[in-house]
């Protein structure tokens, strides 16, 4: 008689009950992790990809790299402080960076939708050189595709890119252990709340603009301290509070956040209570987190501090073995509150 194991047992396919792709799908919360892990992780089948990080560190010729792809679908293209161009060339350089890795080399490639004006293509790549060159990453190679009027939305820009990743380093989300101090490297919520405000005709009374920015510099500094940093992850998609959680999970560890100590900008604490939106989920372009061992993290935090892209940066909490695989928050009233993953995204289509 044959047994089976259910232990064994897998789904192809994501668990709830969504016969179609969904919005939610895309936003980085549990449907995305369940569209990634049961249908495509499943169908690829490979030690590199289930480590599931920002980028894969791969073995080539004697060389360790990172390597990371990722698509850009924002709303509208151009946005305070920053536009597609910019989210294209910074959010790959930043998941690179999020392996310890320095981007060396990016590919671009553009989906046009037909009737798209030459000018706004134009502005488009004219921000992909610009934040490249501010990167220090070459854009050694490319793609064009148009589509029919109406089966796009003006310009989608697809970036991949890879880096090396110095000897010593070994950074990654199963890497946290108790003990180890969370930083986040300045203040969250900047990009998420600045494209809604454009998307939707909103006025906050004061400027809010993306954080958007190249995080391999601030990296290198961290680094410089000590190569044994744990774990980095760049709060996009879901914001900081998926960030946390998805590390919790892949780790096994505990995690708790003092809310007080994150580094909130009043305007948008102020636009994210007008909108009933939590600042932990909105995303980010600029940011990144950090587990670093109680031992160094005085020196790392200095080193951030001393870095124009870590200048707000602060200690929001610690790994422990308590509650493993979950994130608790402690609250400025003195209690304590689970946070967990969303099912999508408060905002779709901002990066």
């Amino acid at each position: 008689m044959t047994v089976v194991d259910p232990a064994n047992w897998s789904c192809p396919v994501p668990l709830r009950d969504h016969p179609v792709v969904v919005m939610g799908h895309g936003g980085g919360g549990a449907l995305s992790a369940e569209l990634t892990e049961h249908l495509f992780a499943a169908a690829y089948g490979n030690e590199t990809l289930a480590a599931l990080t920002d980028s894969a560190a791969v073995e080539l010729g004697g060389a360790r790299l990172a390597f990371s792809t990722d698509s850009y679908v924002v709303r509208p293209l151009f946005f305070p402080g920053g536009s597609i161009g910019d989210l294209a060339v910074n959010g790959t350089v930043n998941d690179l960076a999020m392996s310890g890795a320095r981007a060396a080399y990016l590919s671009t490639a553009f989906i046009l939708e037909e009737g798209v004006l030459l000018d706004v293509v134009g502005r488009v790549a004219q921000a992909v050189g610009a934040a490249a060159s501010a990167a220090g990453v070459t854009v050694a190679t490319g793609d064009t595709k148009v589509v029919e009027a109406g089966h796009g939305d003006g310009v989608y820009v697809n970036t991949s890119g890879i880096g090396l990743i110095p000897r010593g380093v070994d950074i990654r989300p199963q890497r946290a252990t108790p003990g180890d101090v969370i930083i986040v490297s300045g203040p969250i919520g900047a990009h998420g709340v600045a494209v809604l405000s454009v998307r939707e005709g909103l006025e906050f009374g004061s400027d809010i603009v993306s954080d958007t920015a190249p995080l391999g510099g601030l990296v290198a500094a961290m680094l410089e301290v000590t190569s044994d940093v744990h774990v980095l992850r760049d709060p996009t998609r879901g914001g900081l509070a998926t960030s946390l959680c998805e590390i919790a999970t892949s780790s096994g560890t505990g995690v708790v956040l003092t809310e007080s100590a994150v580094p909130v900008p009043d305007s948008v604490t102020a636009a994210c209570g007008f909108l009933g939106l939590d600042p932990l989920f909105v995303a980010n372009e600029g940011r990144l987190v950090a587990f670093v061992p109680p031992e160094h993290a005085d020196a790392v935090l200095a080193a951030m501090r001393a870095h124009p892209q870590g200048a707000g940066a602060a200690v929001i909490g610690t790994c422990v073995t308590d509650h493993p695989g979950m994130v608790v928050a402690r609250t400025g009233l003195g209690g304590t509150r689970i946070v967990d993953l969303p099912l999508g995204e408060q905002l779709p289509r901002i990066c």
